[in-house]
């Protein structure tokens, strides 16, 4: 018996955890790809699979909906693997511990990848079930959407016959989205020279912090190690000398970072200052954060004494002037839309490499021009610095539009299901839906999803009777597209 036994809607519950025995993390689908294949094809159904793992799985119409507009079910099937500090978890091997406490369904140590592996779940037991009634559906299910939306980018959808899409990679109840943002991966690197310094070593980390979605959460005033590093270390310019040798911090570049780590090197006589610096760092970063990320930590570990090859002078300059000028966070609010956060980045990627420093930024904005002058100016500021700049998986805004067809069926329903009218929104998180609106003429579509908190970090959480009811909304929206 599985972890998830006993959950419903059971069949969906079955799915979600066979699925999580299958590492996919963004980059590693070509397992979880290859089982849906067998999947579909052990059911009948025609599928088709790309060189980029995504698959198109068909489905023909229940009887008395031959004549409906076809239906494009879609999500994606890779996760964010992030772990807890000490895990010994491997993504490209293990599968998940999964756990139910109440009613949230999570994974022990890591992320639960329910964005999207829900979608999933949902698109398989509806292929499976030949008792429901829907139109002629076609469940596309993408790869790499975490690190840019690679696998809608690259899939063909010149035969799909669908109109309508419902994209199942939304993650709050009650809620219709019907636009988001366009973004890219900005990636920047300066050249640094290294030479050796002697002193004591020490290695200084900010850990503790919230992290989450670089999109929907990037409003919540959480804070950014990689920034919050930046400017420690611009602190221990301004009081003393130092070398930096290591820094390292996040690892996806939509995911706020949680921890950055720093090596330095320090004469013995300045050990005291530093601590008593950090240590006041830490106690004005917990009061500047209160109520939205106080668990702001600051740690100094001595590792050793001696010689270690560190940047020189010049590179450590250049690499705090960086730091401390690069733009990050909100720039722009929406005036259109209130409470809309229209243009934003994060720098989620900080890694000193021997012979260069990697800075990696996801870029959002619902408006083209703003995020492309975005990109703007973080290339000025890498190429004034003598570095190279280039950009990595850019997807278009999905544009909004009010009160289609699709938009009005969805709201009758939820309304008559529920008794409530459901909020229809645009969000600023990035979604696939842009690109399918690009490259289907005439596309009307709408996403939506269960409750999941915490998406993108170790904390996330899948809510059981979320999932059911939106699987029944989902099951009453498709028997009502007639």
């Amino acid at each position: 018996m599985g972890v998830l036994t006993g959950l419903q809607p059971e069949r969906v519950f079955y799915y979600f955890e066979e699925l999580t025995k299958i590492p996919h993390g963004s980059g590693n689908t070509k397992e979880i790809s290859d089982y849906l294949a067998a999947f579909a094809g052990a059911h009948g159904l025609q599928w088709e699979q790309d060189a980029s793992n995504n698959i198109i799985i068909r489905k023909p119409a229940s009887a008395g909906y031959e004549n409906a507009p076809a239906v494009i079910l879609q999500g994606h099937c890779d996760m964010v693997c992030e772990k807890k500090p000490g895990s010994s978890h491997d993504f490209t091997r293990d599968a998940l511990k999964l756990a139910v406490d109440g009613d949230e369904v999570y994974a022990e140590d890591t992320t639960l990848g329910g964005d999207d592996g829900i979608a999933v779940a949902y698109m398989m037991a509806i292929l499976e079930d030949d008792s429901l009634a829907h139109p002629a559906l076609e469940a596309v299910v993408t790869t790499d959407e975490e690190i840019g939306l690679l696998g809608a980018a690259a899939l063909d959808t010149s035969e799909l016959k669908g109109k309508i899409l419902l994209n199942l990679d939304s993650e709050e109840e009650g809620i219709l989205t019907v636009s988001c943002a366009g973004g890219m991966t900005s990636i920047m690197e300066l050249p640094v020279r290294r030479n050796e310094v002697s002193g004591v070593q020490y290695r200084v980390e900010i850990s503790g912090l919230m992290g989450g979605h670089s999109g929907a959460e990037i409003g919540k005033n959480r804070a950014n190690a990689n920034l919050l590093m930046g400017r420690l270390l611009h602190g221990m310019d301004l009081r003393m000398d130092f070398a930096l040798a290591e820094l390292e911090g996040g690892n996806k570049d939509n995911a706020i970072p949680r921890s950055c780590a720093a090596e330095i090197v320090i004469g013995s006589e300045e050990e005291q200052t530093m601590l008593e610096y950090l240590q006041e760092l830490q106690e004005d970063l917990r009061k500047e954060y209160k109520g939205s990320d106080e668990g702001i930590t600051i740690t100094a570990e001595k590792t050793g004494i001696g010689a270690a090859p560190a940047l020189d002078p010049v590179s450590t300059q250049k690499v705090l002037f960086f730091l401390m000028n690069v733009p990050n966070g909100i720039r722009k609010m929406s005036a259109q839309i209130s409470g809309l956060v229209e243009t934003s980045l994060n720098l989620g990627i900080l890694r000193l490499h021997p012979d260069g420093l990697e800075a990696v930024s996801s870029v959002r904005s619902s408006v083209s021009s703003a995020k492309d002058a975005l990109g703007e100016k973080l290339e000025y500021l890498t190429e004034f610095l003598g570095g190279a700049y280039h950009t990595e998986g850019a997807y278009p805004a999905w544009e909004y539009q009010a009160d289609t067809p699709l938009q009005k069926l969805a709201v009758s329903v939820y309304e008559e299901m529920f008794g409530k009218t459901p909020t229809v929104e645009a969000i600023h998180a990035g979604l696939e839906c842009g690109l399918f609106y690009e490259k289907i003429p005439g596309l009307d579509s709408i996403s939506f999803g269960p409750d999941m908190k915490h998406v993108h970090t170790t904390e996330e959480r899948l809510s059981v009777s979320s999932t059911e009811r939106t699987y029944r909304y989902l099951l009453k929206l498709l028997e009502s597209i007639r």
